[in-house]
């Protein structure tokens, strides 16, 4: 059997090689869901440290969330790998060029024209895994969190949610790559510098404009109310000189009741944005008999896009809460996270457009995949950055969750010398109620899986010795 496969075509090796290795990342994954399945089903009663935080119908409600989440995960990642498995065997990929070949001909585009071709083999591929995913993210919505008391949406609101943020991704997508490919192109033999570079610039570009331009077409971003949490957090940002320029409030309670907080901008530019359902004097979902902002005659003229019946009630952070997770956030900003990520982030970039300069003129790697008489440049991204560099990918993602929980720690600590420890131990304990966290974890999955400490982990840092 050794010496067949040794025997096999370079191409046929790295076919079977991609193959073998995308099937036993999904054993892996799914071996370590069953440990943390085993550790739901088990832990049937709080124990006995965590007693104090936590009340025996909380842990129930969120022991029963988590299980359906990891029952739901197994069998939605099942289908999406037989899913992909099938279009490789198949011939999926070279199929789908040669049909956005056909399309792009009818235009008067011939085969010379590959970046127009390009774009519609991409438009068609996100739109495939765009209806192939539907029913997946509709289960998900409305079975799963609408069970457990999360989701806020309709039918309706949900469907034209996800039309919405596929023409954006498009209008961003497909100019964004024929530009790449172009660069690509003409590049020369230090292309990759320069794609790097555009990617780059793209990309601070997005996260730039994302929630000023791009987030408020899906959400209303208001401005936080002058008031004392809105003094509150401009004295705080003052004190670590933390260039503060606006703070919005984000209406997520018409899709969810889960809440976050962040903040984004570029030098002497930033902005905090803080989700309605993280705060508890704000929050619509706390506002029993009243109606949620857009909703009632506003939302019934426009189709009920989202409920204005409140599931959840008394949720989301005090003031002082507030604050102590914003003290959390901008320890990040503070410590340099946010900097680190992204020097991180670009070395990765840069080192995958090297290696990918290197590896684009292999023929073999088109072959493998179906591509024997032709080898366009998207088709070559596609292969090597989410074939070629899977096993890579899977050890840097590894890394960075480690690297992640350990920035976690420091922020929560930074936000503990900042006076605001009690607060926070309250917020995350709050936060991981009205998220259903459940604060057990199999030792193994959580060292994978979590970017975030688990629960008890980060309770024990900030009542521990202080660190420095």
């Amino acid at each position: 059997m050794l010496l067949e496969i040794l025997a096999l075509p370079v191409e046929d090796k790295i076919f079977y090689a991609v193959l073998v290795f995308s099937w036993t990342v999904y054993i892996w994954e799914a071996y370590l869901a069953y440990r943390q399945r085993k550790i739901y089903r088990a832990t049937m009663h709080v124990p006995t440290e965590l007693g104090k935080i936590m009340d025996s119908e909380t842990f129930e409600k969120s022991r029963l969330y988590q299980l359906d989440k990891s029952n739901f995960g197994f069998w939605s990642g099942l289908y999406s790998e037989a899913e992909g498995t099938l279009i490789l065997l198949l011939g999926g990929i070279p199929f789908l060029w040669k049909v956005s070949g056909i399309l792009t001909a009818r235009f008067g585009f011939g085969a010379e024209y590959e970046i127009s071709q390009s774009l519609v083999f991409l438009m068609l591929a996100t739109l495939f895994s765009a209806l192939t995913g539907l029913p997946w993210s509709l289960y998900s919505t409305f079975v799963i969190e609408e069970k457990h008391g999360f989701n806020q949406q309709t039918v309706g609101f949900f469907l034209k949610d996800t039309l919405k943020k596929f023409a954006v991704t498009q209008c961003i997508l497909l100019p964004v790559t024929s530009l790449l490919l172009y660069i690509i192109k003409i590049g020369g033999d230090y292309f990759f510098i320069y794609a790097w570079l555009f990617t780059l610039v793209v990309s601070l570009i997005l996260v730039t404009i994302y929630a000023d331009y791009i987030a408020p077409l899906f959400d209303k971003f208001t401005p936080l109310p002058d008031g004392e949490l809105k003094s509150a957090i401009e004295s705080m940002a003052k004190s670590i000189y933390f260039p503060l320029t606006k703070i919005y409030v984000v209406e997520g309670s018409k899709r969810s009741s889960h809440s976050n907080a962040y903040f984004y901008g570029f030098f002497k530019n930033k902005r905090i944005v803080l989700f309605d359902t993280l705060l508890e004097d704000y929050s619509p979902l706390n506002k029993s008999g009243e109606k949620e902002p857009g909703t009632g005659e506003e939302n019934e003229a426009a189709g009920n896009e989202s409920k204005s019946k409140p599931k959840n009630k008394k949720q989301g952070c005090s003031n002082p809460e507030v604050l102590a997770v914003l003290g959390h956030e901008l320890g990040h900003w503070k410590l340099g996270h946010t900097v680190k990520n992204i020097v991180i982030s670009q070395m990765n970039s840069f080192l995958c457009f090297f290696l990918f300069a290197v590896l684009i003129g292999r023929k073999e790697l088109f072959i493998a995949f179906g591509f024997h008489d032709t080898q366009p440049t998207l088709i070559g991204l596609m292969i090597i950055f989410q074939f070629i560099f899977s096993p890579y990918n899977e050890l840097l993602s590894f890394c960075l969750t480690v690297l992640s929980r350990r920035f976690e720690f420091q922020a929560d600590a930074f936000a503990r010398n900042m006076g605001r420890s009690s607060e926070l131990y309250s917020a995350l304990i709050k936060l991981n109620k009205d998220n259903l966290g459940f604060p057990v974890a199999d030792w193994l999955f959580s060292m994978w899986h979590y970017s975030h400490p688990p629960l008890l982990e980060r309770l024990r840092a900030l009542t521990g010795p202080k660190q420095d």
